[in-house]
């Protein structure tokens, strides 16, 4: 194990110390920070400490951070849908249903499965169980993500993810009719305190913004229509739809429970923009929804 301190500043008061140690720690989820708070491997002023421990100015705040065990992912002959490639840079339009990286759970069949097999160019910057890995989009959303082939192309492209600088537009079926032809919906993410395993507005959450604009109301129903990203939280778009109590279709986790015959959220990733790491030229690509999408705006159509 490794050894590392940090003592507590005056900004940095009075939040939770599992917060604050995701904060600090890059890469690493709350989850796994609670997980080292139960077992015994982070301290404050030399005491353990509960996750929901607030921590104060001047507090010594010591964890042991464990080994990571080495990954061995084996390429496996899965299609891609390859849009764009270059030296630096893949574009993949993921299917609906294929999980982005292996995880509890999905040791097989995920697109960096097919990314391995297809080149072994890959950056492990990111982790050696994400290699390419830049922005992740849910198993059940279809659409476009960037993959990094060098170390310069992942830091390049995540920093603009970071500043804001890449545009990520999705489409979207939701019920109900939206009054409004655009909207945004700012409004903090975080863990659901009720229910560990999905994400909430909550007001400790981090900032989360997303944009809309209607395309479609559809019976007075049901409504399509098209989201970007200012910020990229877990489930955001998912989330900030519920919120707003106009949640996606067939979102088994967000969802209304009567709803049309649906496989997961119509949710699709159908626009992407970056620069270019290299060259810095803008690169710009958009795709049509997959049948499934389509299959769930026409039983929409077919609901009186």
């Amino acid at each position: 194990m490794t050894n590392f301190t940090h003592h507590v500043t005056e900004v940095e008061a009075n939040t939770r110390v599992d917060q604050l140690l995701t904060q600090l720690v890059e890469g690493v989820s709350r989850a796994q920070i609670q997980t080292w708070i139960k077992s015994g491997l982070v301290m404050v002023n030399g005491k353990q400490v509960k996750a929901n421990y607030r921590v104060q100015e001047k507090d010594q705040l010591g964890w042991n951070e464990p080994e990571k065990e080495s990954i061995k992912i084996e390429p496996e002959a899965i299609p891609l849908d390859i849009i764009f490639e270059d030296d630096d840079l893949l574009v993949v339009n993921k299917p609906k249903g294929m999980v982005v990286h292996p995880a509890v759970g999905h040791q097989s069949g995920t697109l960096v499965h097919a990314l391995l097999h297809h080149t072994d160019k890959l950056t492990t910057i990111n982790g050696e169980d994400r290699p390419g890995i830049v922005h992740r989009i849910d198993r059940d959303t279809s659409g476009l993500l960037v993959v990094a082939k060098t170390d310069d192309a992942y830091l390049s492209l995540a920093e603009q993810l970071k500043k804001r600088e890449a545009k990520r537009s999705y489409l979207a079926l939701v019920h109900g009719a939206i009054p409004h032809e655009y909207g945004t919906i700012e409004a903090p993410i975080g863990r659901n305190p009720k229910d560990r395993q999905s994400m909430a507005v909550v007001s400790d959450g981090k900032e989360a913004v997303t944009y809309f604009e209607v395309v479609e109301r559809i019976n007075q129903k049901f409504t399509i229509v098209k989201c970007s990203l200012k910020t990229g939280r877990t489930h955001q778009i998912r989330v900030h739809m519920k919120y707003i109590e106009f949640p996606i279709v067939g979102d088994p986790k967000y969802g209304r429970k009567k709803t049309i015959q649906a496989d997961g959220q119509a949710l699709h990733a159908y626009e992407i923009g970056f620069n270019h790491p290299r060259t810095n030229e803008w690169m710009h690509f958009e795709i049509e929804p997959p049948k499934s999408f389509d299959d769930y705006v026409e039983k929409a159509r077919e609901s009186y």
